[in-house]
């Protein structure tokens, strides 16, 4: 009975996390049909309904929500335990999750885990592109990657990278006929390209500082991108003024394709952070790519 209900927990929790049998169906590597008749089976046992089904939804009852807030954190610290277990083998092995940016994951988690992943054939790492603030708990990542003010207290954070500075660039072209803005003010003259941000859903607001003073502008323009890699490409082509990580127009500056602005305005602020719950620690593959990515200052 024990071995029964703990299968059946396990696919109540997968359903409610993922909100659709389908979905639920395609992780576990079951028919939507044979998970559909374990819930039945499970609610007929338990004598209380744990899902509501409709054609278009799904949802937890009171009773439903109650189980899974009890069970979900549980099933989890056991498959950590196990993880943990498997790992006391002579290599380190087994999967992680990363959600992070794309600048980061091209600028820092690939150059530093891709030689070292070479060395550890049993370790799978699996980067998510995700802008948004994701919870890695709920969500189940191993890990995240954040600028250093945006890590939650109750995390364990590693610096993985230097302090970064934003560039503002545009075309030659574009500055000879728009003429050089000399203060983040002067930018409400200018076509700027904007980069919308996942997680509320507004544009992000060009910060700035120099001595004391601070100043946080918000531009307009043609274009509207969710990405740097694209904001890039549209300053390139003459669209206007990018507000970007510097290491991403490095070359086009050095090339003469983009010229920089308001250089004296855009400040160094706190670089990426690997941040990760501390019951992960047990994690040997995990210990593998905190030391692989932790920021060691050049002498």
């Amino acid at each position: 009975m024990l071995r029964k209900n703990l299968n059946d927990l396990v696919v109540f929790v997968t359903v409610a996390k993922e909100g659709s049998f389908t979905r639920a169906a395609a992780r576990l590597g079951v028919s939507q049909s044979a998970l559909s008749h374990t819930v039945r089976d499970l609610e007929s046992r338990l004598g209380v309904r744990l899902l509501t089904r409709t054609t278009r939804s799904l949802s937890m009852t009171e009773a439903g929500q109650r189980l899974f807030e009890n069970v979900a954190p549980r099933l989890e610290d056991i498959e950590a335990d196990l993880v943990a277990v498997g790992e006391l083998r002579d290599r380190p092995a087994g999967t992680i999750r990363i959600t992070t940016a794309e600048h980061a994951a091209n600028s820092v988690l690939w150059p530093k885990l891709s030689p070292i992943l070479l060395n550890y054939p049993e370790i799978q790492v699996e980067i998510t592109i995700d802008y948004g603030l994701t919870d890695i708990v709920a969500q189940r990542y191993d890990a995240g990657v954040r600028l250093g003010d945006q890590v939650a207290k109750d995390m364990i954070a590693v610096r993985i990278g230097p302090d970064l500075r934003i560039a503002v660039v545009g075309t030659p072209g574009y500055l000879a006929s728009c003429g050089k803005p000399r203060t983040p003010r002067d930018l409400a003259q200018h076509r700027c390209i904007n980069l919308r941000l996942p997680t509320h859903g507004s544009l992000l607001v060009w910060d700035f500082a120099k001595g004391r003073q601070q100043l946080n502008v918000r531009v307009e323009g043609q274009w509207i991108f969710n990405n740097s890699s694209q904001i890039v490409q549209a300053a390139l082509a003459g669209y206007g003024l990018a507000f970007v990580p510097e290491d991403l127009v490095a070359a086009p500056l050095s090339e003469g394709r983009l010229v920089r602005v308001l250089d004296d305005w855009c400040q160094p602020y706190a670089g990426y952070h690997l941040y990760y719950p501390s019951r992960r620690q047990s994690s040997r593959a995990l210990a593998v790519l905190v030391d692989a990515l932790r920021h060691r200052p050049s002498k």
